[in-house]
């Protein structure tokens, strides 16, 4: 079978790369919070003015968690020029270019973030930078795939809302929740309530204020994005369950909210252990990018009755196929 017009499988490949490796640095980074290794090494750009200080202790995430930051630095560097200089549209190629300046804005509010000894405010920036850039990458990677190539005949929407309105809301709202769940971190409130699923033994707590209001906007975010994900999912399975690109993020969307669901509660129950509370990180930015691909297929894919009938769609169509 044929390449698609613009398919280039070397760009896409690296596109990957640069996604998962973005993955990776997610983790790193939550290790980074989890471990207390925050403040591990007090100065930037260098540490302890060594480019390779003695990898003991938290200097180990902390240092690590640099590292790591300045490879995916370089990697998106290359995956930018790569876009401008090959790719036709304008609409990737301004995405990497985003891609890159958020990685640059990235480190320089990590740096911030140490010089100033880690103010709530300048740490949530990062974070929520940190799934900006994380969303740009998979973006890209899906942009570059095969499948968002090969032509492919639109798809009818069937009832309502529309699903790719439902689909863009339910990535507003797990954003929202990703930041709020960065609030607890930031402002160390993860274990304020001690029990889970209650609340002190309530549903709320009474006069709820401060820390514990933190937490508990987390976890009623937590019901608000459940209910999201699953009016998305049931009305994506239930229209187009035969669509193969959009079955297969609404299927992969459940199955990572309900695991996220359960290392939220493994985070209390296991007293804030290292791996559960950095696994629910990474997690969280799984769900994010998981929303988002199905509300960029859901938009690329899906047209109104009258175009799946013959008439000419309001966009050009993309094929079904999957990442």
């Amino acid at each position: 079978m044929s390449e698609p017009a613009g398919y280039r499988p070397a760009l896409h490949r690296y596109a990957m790369v640069v996604a998962v490796a973005t993955a990776a640095l997610l983790f790193i980074g939550g290790l980074v919070t989890s471990t207390g290794s925050a403040l591990a090494v007090p100065d930037w750009p260098l540490s302890f003015g060594k480019l390779f200080p003695r990898m003991t202790g938290g200097v180990l995430f902390e240092h690590g968690h640099r590292m790591a930051a300045a490879t995916v630095g370089l990697l998106t560097v290359v995956l930018a020029a790569w876009l401008w200089r090959v790719e036709p549209r304008r609409s990737v190629r301004r995405l990497g270019l985003a891609a890159l300046a958020a990685v640059v804005l990235q480190g320089v509010l990590g740096g911030i973030t140490v010089l100033l000894r880690l103010p709530v405010a300048v740490a949530m920036a990062h974070a929520g930078l940190a799934e900006i850039f994380f969303c740009l990458t998979v973006a890209v990677a899906l942009l570059t795939s095969r499948g968002w190539l090969e032509p492919a005949e639109p798809v009818a929407e069937a009832g309502g809302p529309s699903l790719r309105v439902l689909s863009a809301v339910t990535v507003v709202v797990v954003y929202a929740q990703v930041m709020a769940g960065a609030l607890v971190r930031h402002t160390g409130a993860g274990l304020v309530i001690p029990d889970f699923p209650l609340s002190f033994g309530r549903l709320w707590p009474a006069g709820a204020s401060g820390l514990v209001f933190y937490q508990m906007l987390h976890r009623a975010g937590a019901v608000v994005v459940a209910a999201c994900v699953a009016w998305t999912v049931g009305a994506t399975m239930r229209r187009h369950g035969r669509v193969t690109a959009l079955r297969r993020p609404a299927l992969a969307l459940a199955l990572l909210l309900a695991w996220q669901i359960y290392l939220g509660a493994a985070v209390i129950w296991t007293r804030r252990a290292v791996v559960p509370t950095t696994t629910h990180v990474l997690s969280g930015a799984l769900v994010l990018v998981t929303s988002l691909v199905l509300a960029l297929r859901a938009g690329r894919l899906l047209a109104p009755a009258q175009a799946a009938d013959g008439a000419e769609p309001s966009r050009p169509p993309a094929a079904p196929a999957s990442v």
